[in-house]
């Protein structure tokens, strides 16, 4: 920081809070809410820039109401006329500030002296080299680094907020928006940093909607080359390609695919055969498909207890195993599924659609996935593996989407029990997520709560804005108040990812947006341009005719 920094004000006195102080000035433009400014104080022998976030801001001298109210008298005359043409500005605001502190090199975070500003002292406005240093500990484009935008409260581009990738990996993420307010946009920028030749990153993207597979052009775009030949790579997982080996599920997987309507009866046997399974092939093969499971099920009709009523049960068991589990087109097989290696891979990002495929399947196909993966991390770190299939030698990153369907709140789903394990543990394995959600409030609060880098971006409804305040921490509540105003791709930022919380205006991606909302009008009006519609004249004349004469032979049929 230097003394040419701009003086935007003169210290009042203290505010509410023992962190808070207020200053006066009559600068409107400068004064934004998010905004940086600092004071000078002595601390020791050393003279600290004291940086604070400005939070809240009123009006406290202002022309009067009777002058004001004629739109047609310019407030130039009106100053002249009471004697205060040589102000720059009648109006004199008093700006509210929460401390941060001094910027400590040695520590790459913030400190707060606790030591208060005095009246009348100087407030200046944090020049854009000042905050573009202490912000974050990584430069754009720096292995390591993740350039996600700037600073809202200044120019375009003129602050760069660019987040620790290091830290939010290891510590998960969050980002929180309302539906439109770029959601998947800004986690599109995020995954475009992962795999850019300065951190290669091994992703998985888990997507419902099919709105990533433009993350292809990765592949061929210059822009994410390495100078030694490094190229993105991008593979893509249709529905259809997609399998889960049937002895990587669970008991209670297999019994939260069942449909409604089974019994506690049924779900006895269940467990029984299971176990009985799993002790009958103990030792002798890792591998078993869904009529190993069957023929135990099948035993406990014929045993000694078996009565009339237990046979019942079995066998509206079997119907509805059959149901789930036994058919050529499903994803459970029993020697198929998707190598680890294949899905996730230093360089390259893997996208899992999970489309047309139902959502009870989507959640046991994730719950499956995220054991497999935590476990051979465990297996890996601890040396307990080598040169197998479970062997993955580097740190993972999985980016859920719609991540509310797969640790809802208030509901037992088989994949939120590993999203918390994998949440509260992950770090000590290499093991993050990320969790993208268009409703907070029906995410499980304790998975949101242990995502500690958190962007967020607008949100409308009370219950999730509610959820917010009670779950993130780090971000101050006059920037929370803020959300409700944020535009598409403003966000708030906050977290253990970047130094203090900032207001964010989201970068331009480099790659196709997939998530965009259809132009219904437009699309209606070239559907007609195609000839569509004459075409479609065409169609239906010929299905009236031909409705028409097999009504007409049928008719005649009947006289016959």
């Amino acid at each position: 920081m230097t003394t040419q920094d701009p003086v935007i004000g003169t210290v009042k006195g203290p505010g509410e809070l023992p962190h808070e102080y207020l200053f006066v000035t009559t600068d409107n433009c400068r004064t934004r809410i998010g905004e940086f400014v600092y004071y000078s104080a002595q601390d020791g022998d050393s003279e600290r820039q004291i940086i604070g976030t400005i939070k809240g801001r009123k009006m406290v001298r202002n022309l009067p109401d009777s002058f004001l109210s004629d739109p047609e008298t310019p407030p130039a005359a009106v100053t002249a006329l009471i004697g205060l043409e040589d102000i720059d500005s009648p109006e004199i605001f008093e700006i509210q500030v929460e401390t941060v502190g001094y910027f400590s090199e040695s520590l790459g975070d913030f400190v707060n002296p606790r030591i208060p500003p005095s009246p009348g002292d100087q407030c200046m406005l944090a020049s854009a080299k000042t905050l573009t240093e202490m912000l974050s500990s990584k430069a754009r484009a720096e292995s390591g680094s993740a350039h996600i935008g700037s600073l809202l409260t200044r120019e375009v581009n003129e602050v760069p907020v660019v987040l620790s990738v290091k830290d939010v990996v290891s510590t998960h993420l969050a980002i929180l928006a309302s539906t439109g307010s770029g959601k998947s946009y800004t986690a599109g920028v995020f995954v475009e940093e992962l795999m850019n030749a300065y951190n290669r990153a091994a992703v998985l993207i888990v997507d419902p909607h099919s709105e990533y597979k433009t993350l292809q052009s990765l592949h061929g775009d210059e822009q994410f080359f390495g100078d030694d030949g490094y190229k993105p790579d991008v593979k893509i997982f249709s529905p259809e390609r997609i399998k889960v080996r049937f002895s990587t599920l669970t008991e209670a997987d297999i019994r939260y695919l069942l449909p409604e309507g089974t019994s506690d009866k049924m779900s006895h046997f269940l467990r029984q055969a299971f176990r009985a399974l799993k002790e009958g092939l103990l030792g002798k093969k890792e591998l078993y498909g869904y009529h190993d499971l069957r023929d135990y099920v099948t035993k406990q009709k014929y045993g000694d207890s078996a009565d009339q009523g237990n046979q019942s049960s079995i066998e509206g068991l079997l119907w509805r195993l059959d149901s789930r589990f036994d058919r050529e087109d499903g994803i459970f097989s029993a020697d198929e599924h998707i190598p680890l290696d294949e899905l996730y891979r230093p360089g390259r990002c893997t996208v899992l659609q999970l489309s047309d495929i139902e959502q009870a399947e989507q959640q046991v196909i994730v719950g499956t996935l995220l054991r497999r993966i935590n476990k051979a991390r465990m297996m890996t770190v601890r040396d307990e593996v080598s040169k197998s299939e479970d062997f993955i030698d580097y740190p993972v990153f999985t980016l859920i989407e719609e991540a509310h369907r797969f640790a809802p709140a208030g509901a037992s789903v088989v994949s939120t029990n590993i999203l918390k394990q994998i949440l509260s543990e992950g770090r000590k394995f290499g093991v993050g997520i990320g969790l993208i959600t268009q409703r907070p409030g029906k995410l499980d609060q304790d998975v949101l709560s242990q995502c500690m880098t958190q962007i967020i971006m607008r949100i409308v409804n009370p219950i999730d804005q509610q959820t917010i305040a009670q779950t993130v921490e780090g971000a101050g509540r006059a920037m929370l108040a803020e959300l409700p105003a944020l535009t598409k791709g403003q966000a708030v930022i906050s977290g253990v990812g970047i130094n203090t919380p900032v207001m964010c205006r989201i970068r331009q991606r480099l790659t196709e947006h997939g998530g965009e909302t259809f132009d219904a009008p437009s699309e209606w009006m070239k559907w007609h341009s195609k000839g569509e519609s004459r075409k479609r004249e065409i169609e239906d004349a010929v299905y009236m005719k031909e409705s028409s004469d097999k009504k007409k032979e049928k008719i005649g049929n009947i006289r016959i």
